[in-house]
């Protein structure tokens, strides 16, 4: 992409004869009072700072002329190639422009603004913020962890940074682009695929997540509660979606033990946590101060969302949504979409933060057999 630099070549000569005829005068037979105006008329219509913004803009739009023809031959030539160019270019501006939402946004709360108080959309970028500053086991969720990604990003500058080394990106990029890009870097076909493999990963942990509540139903003693909460764990099992009623109905048995969010045991919230993206590779008791605290922070999300509407999402938007919810929502249409997010905010709305670990094991009663054993109410 080498610019031709003849025209602005002759544009600094003139600009540098300009200062050295300056010189001259100055020193000459002439009045030191004589001043560069009246003796030069390029100096006298253009002060320095007018004559370097001039020049930026003139090597500005060197360069934007000069790149765009190398995109198009690019895309003319190298189809394939071009793709991963011009998915390399946007990345980086999708990158900078939600570094500057974030710090947009943390401004607001400094000045006084409550979390709980923030949009949805806004409220969504901090919690991938926080999924990005914690040890997330899982590497997927939308533009996920942010301050992970922009460290995970560093080398890709670094090494875009001599000439032509950007194309040992575009390598990278095509060989191993889950392993070492960020979804900023990711094209369209590959954000599907991805997404799929890291829901199929969080789909092992349904069935074990249910064996759990069937085992740990025989110490509740409300029979009617037990017999309640056995029916559901078979409902899911035998391929169907239960209905809000039927989760809502098992709603106290998990405001306290044995299912309470700090009252789980340990093999359940490392069950659970991979809902999440979490790690469970940790001591109980850190497992349980993260889970308590993703899923109030998810809880308060529901709430931001229900004061939006979720008709007010995009499609991206409403599928990014599911998708955090537990759903693998790329193959099905914004209808589908909107039908079970719209389940999952009746659920999590009727809920109290007491009760918020039915809200993490609903990613399970909803999600596992939607849309195929979807049941309406």
């Amino acid at each position: 992409m080498a610019l031709s630099c003849s025209s602005l070549c002759s544009h600094l000569s003139l600009i540098r004869l300009c200062g050295l005829r300056t010189n001259i005068i100055n020193n000459t037979i002439y009045s030191p009072y004589v001043s560069c105006q009246s003796s030069l008329p390029l100096c006298r219509h253009y002060s320095s700072s007018k004559v370097r913004r001039g020049v930026g803009r003139y090597v500005a739009s060197k360069f934007q002329r000069a790149n765009s023809k190398y995109e198009a031959f690019l895309k003319r030539r190298f189809p394939r190639f071009f793709q991963l160019y011009h998915t390399f270019v946007e990345g980086f501006k999708l990158l900078f422009q939600d570094a500057k939402a974030v710090l947009r946004i943390k401004a607001k709360m400094h000045s006084g603004v409550q979390h709980k108080d923030l949009p949805y959309r806004e409220m969504e970028m901090l919690r991938q913020v926080r999924l990005l500053t914690e040890n997330v086991h899982y590497a997927y969720t939308h533009r996920e962890s942010f301050r992970r990604d922009m460290i995970k990003a560093v080398p890709l500058v670094v090494i875009s940074i001599p000439p032509f080394a950007n194309y040992l990106v575009f390598v990278l990029m095509y060989f191993f682009p889950r392993q070492l890009l960020i979804p900023y870097f990711w094209t369209p076909g590959q954000q599907v695929e991805f997404r799929g493999l890291y829901h199929s990963l969080r789909a092992q942990h349904h069935w074990p997540v249910l064996r759990g509540l069937e085992s740990t139903s025989h110490k509740i003693k409300d029979a009617q509660l037990q017999s309640r909460l056995k029916d559901l764990c078979a409902k899911v099992q035998n391929g169907a979606t239960p209905k809000v009623s039927e989760i809502l109905a098992v709603r106290s048995l998990f405001s306290r033990p044995p299912l309470g969010i700090k009252r789980m045991s340990t093999h359940q919230m490392r069950h659970v946590s991979p809902l999440l993206f979490l790690t469970p590779r940790l001591p109980g008791f850190l497992i349980g101060r993260r889970l308590n605290s993703h899923a109030l922070e998810l809880l308060q999300l529901d709430r931001a969302l229900s004061r939006l509407g979720p008709h007010q999402l995009s499609e991206a938007e409403l599928k990014q949504a599911c998708f955090v919810r537990g759903l693998n929502s790329s193959r099905l249409d914004a209808n589908q979409c909107r039908e079970w997010l719209s389940q999952w905010l009746q659920v999590s709305t009727s809920l109290k933060e007491s009760e918020v670990s039915l809200l993490l094991h609903s990613i399970v009663f909803l999600s596992a057999n939607y849309p195929n054993g979807s049941s309406r109410h």
